[in-house]
């Protein structure tokens, strides 16, 4: 764009020490490099080069108005295009900073996943803006030796269509305002079939097929079955190893069960994987491998996502319907009911029910009337069975200085089998020696393998993953059809978790801040501009902006995310730069004595290139991430689509819409009463 090579390595000088120095901030500050503090630092590469951009920019071009300077002079004129650009650059960057700060007070998962890319963008852009007011001026005072008033073979290219086009909407204002009115509402038509999420599913490279069994199965035939499934796993294209846990984990947090098991797949790389297939493929061909498996609920996860579902809901599925109730019985056949209306809704998979059957549990039931003729007491019975089964402790054993509890308890023989307990005998008080089960009626019932409970009520959980949908639209409908198919008893309650609950509360809070940062935004340009009216003016551009985004996302087929939500934040910044950039120009130029629309051609043709230099180089920074395909990816790629398509649209229409708002709005009195701009402006009124 400049077609100067001192120039651009003096923004490229930028561009190499603002990352360094970002570093040594996240070093001391404490934040480590992990995938979105480096994902925020790569968005914000194609912004810490905005400020340094517009300097050397206009150094450039008043160093290209002198035909020939001393280095006095040549200091003297950088000064001089740096504090003409000073202000804008630094509202501008200040405004993109702005518009991140507030994700940093997102809760939850998603405060823990994007505050560190928020504060990493905002370090490096402070970081920038110092560089461009000091390092900048100093590199272009040595270094530029001169300017050119030539435009590059690119920018003409450019920058005829682009003047002719201006020209025709100058002359076409209302026409103009209204398509891109027409624009704005064909976007905002487009929302509803977008679909939403929560945060997109990262690709982990890695599956975890949950098996879980009977509560009641044996420990040999669980280790036989789970032998068999890792075999079958094993049989599938594309799994490269295949290892497994059974049971739950030291830590009392660890909510696995004896009864489950815990595989890890990992797979090839996606060059040996069949032609077509995907990670989605994958996990289908171990549901299918796994169907022969008698009496067991299979659950396919990734080994990140399935922790984070259980830190979440204590379930290993993206959607939890907790059911809250007293009666065991009642909450399994609410969850039955529930069950069968997702069973039937597209995208339904790994749809289990938390088993409340399945555990057997010994029932003593005393005889008091055959206790009392006896002369015996309940607690007499219950001694025994604690001592027999449980253990009693019968006294203290002290060693030194430490102290160990001693237990009794009944040898194995006598307590592992029901008819081995029936048999225990007591005596009473007249001497005579009773069995167990003349006393008391002993046995197996068949019961749940624990018992769950939120805010201390009991609570069933119904867990379901998507596939092939966006989660948001899923909910919605499942919630109409539950509300219309299945009767909730008295006193019972449902309360949907899992993502969806983590995309509720990330999209209550987003509608909070997104209004408080534009407002933000609004102030700091009403102190830049001193009117609220350029203020207004400028905050056009941000639904502007969001036109390309909402397509982005549409051609692309990702879903309105949080992701894609901080993307549409980050173009936000970019946009506003520019309309600051421009409006600034077109008020210079009237306060000179210029006219309203020479203002404005004048304007837009001499900030013609900052603005494409620094649209550019925001877009060319984002293109790794849009076709990137390693782990991780999925998350930053909504980013990098509603960014890229926001730019092709808020350029253009920035470029275009913008100078005609500024033509209809531009404030009577913005330049000196009888000059040919005071009566223009009149015009213009």
């Amino acid at each position: 764009f400049l077609g100067d090579v001192r120039s651009s390595l003096i923004v490229v000088c930028t561009l190499i020490l603002t990352p360094l120095l970002t570093f040594l901030a996240m070093g001391e500050i404490g934040i480590s490099a992990n995938l979105m503090s480096l994902g925020g630092l790569a968005i914000a590469i194609g912004l810490m080069v905005d400020g340094a951009v517009v300097v050397v920019e206009n150094a450039f071009a008043k160093l290209g108005h002198a035909k020939s300077s001393s280095p006095a002079e040549r200091t003297a004129l950088v000064l001089q295009a740096a504090s003409d650009v000073g202000k804008p650059v630094l509202y501008g960057i200040g405004i993109i900073i702005l518009v991140f700060l507030p994700l940093l007070s997102l809760q939850g998962m998603e405060g823990k996943m994007f505050g560190p890319l928020a504060m990493t963008i905002a370090i490096a852009m402070a970081i920038s803006l110092v560089l461009s007011f000091t390092l900048t001026p100093v590199l272009c005072s040595y270094w530029l030796r001169g300017g050119s008033e030539e435009d590059t073979w690119l920018l003409r290219k450019l920058k005829r269509p682009y003047l002719a086009l201006l020209d025709m909407c100058l002359n076409n204002g209302k026409k103009v305002v209204l398509a891109a009115i027409g624009l704005l509402g064909a976007a905002l038509a487009c929302i509803p079939l977008l679909g939403t999420s929560f945060i997109p599913t990262m690709q982990e490279g890695s599956l975890t097929p949950v098996i879980v069994r009977v509560p009641k199965i044996s420990l040999d035939e669980s280790l036989k079955l789970e032998a068999e499934a890792m075999k079958a796993i094993s049989e599938v294209p594309g799994v490269k190893l295949v290892m497994s846990r059974l049971g739950g984990g030291e830590s009392p947090a660890d909510p696995g069960q004896p009864h489950e098991s815990d595989p890890i797949v990992s797979l090839k790389p996606k060059s040996e994987w069949p032609k077509g297939w995907n990670q989605e493929s994958i996990a289908n061909a171990i549901r299918e491998k796994l169907k022969f498996l008698p009496g067991v609920e299979v659950s396919i996860s990734q080994p990140i996502a399935a922790r984070v579902d259980e830190m979440v809901s204590g379930v290993r599925s993206q959607i939890a319907v907790k059911i809250f109730g007293d009666d065991f019985e009642q909450l399994r056949v609410t969850a039955d009911a529930i069950a069968r209306v997702l069973s039937g809704m597209n995208g339904t998979t790994d749809l289990r029910i938390e088993r409340v059957t399945g555990q057997n549990y010994l029932n003593i039931k005393i005889n008091r009337d055959a206790i009392a003729r006896l002369g015996m007491n309940v607690e007499d019975v219950n001694e025994l069975i604690e001592t027999a089964i449980r253990g009693r402790v019968a006294t203290t054993v002290f060693e030194g200085e430490r102290r160990y509890d001693l237990l009794l308890r009944y040898p194995k023989a006598y307590r592992d089998r029901i008819e081995s307990i029936s048999n225990l005998l007591l005596r009473s008080p007249g001497g005579a020696l009773v069995a167990l089960k003349d006393i008391s009626d002993i046995k197996l019932v068949d019961g749940p393998p624990q018992i769950s409970r939120d805010d201390g009520r009991r609570r069933l959980v119904v867990g379901a993953n998507v596939q092939g949908r966006d989660l948001g639209g899923y909910v919605a409908e499942a919630q109409a059809k539950i509300a219309t198919d299945v009767r909730m008893p008295s006193g019972y309650t449902l309360e949907w978790g899992g993502q969806f609950k983590n995309m509720e509360r990330a999209i209550k809070r987003l509608s909070l801040i997104i209004p408080i940062t534009i407002a933000a935004i609004f102030f700091l340009l009403f102190m830049l501009f001193d009117s609220a009216r350029y203020a207004v003016l400028i905050i056009t551009v941000l639904p502007l902006a969001a036109i390309g985004g909402v397509f982005g996302l549409l051609l692309a087929g990702e879903y309105l995310s949080v992701p894609a939500a901080v993307g549409f934040i980050n173009l936000w910044g970019i946009a506003v730069l520019n309309g600051v950039v421009l409006v600034s120009q077109f008020k210079e130029l009237l306060l000179t004595g210029a006219t309203l629309k020479h203002s404005i051609r004048e304007g837009c043709e001499h900030r013609f290139r900052p603005v494409m230099m620094t649209a550019t180089v925001a877009l060319l920074a984002l293109i790794p991430m849009l076709f990137s395909t390693g782990p991780g990816s999925e998350v930053t790629r909504p980013l990098a689509v509603v960014v890229i398509g926001g730019l092709l649209t808020s350029t253009s229409l920035t470029l275009l819409v913008l100078p005609v708002l500024f033509g209809m709005f531009a404030e009577r009195g913005a330049a000196p009463a009888g000059s040919p701009a005071g009566e223009l402006v009149q015009e213009g009124r």
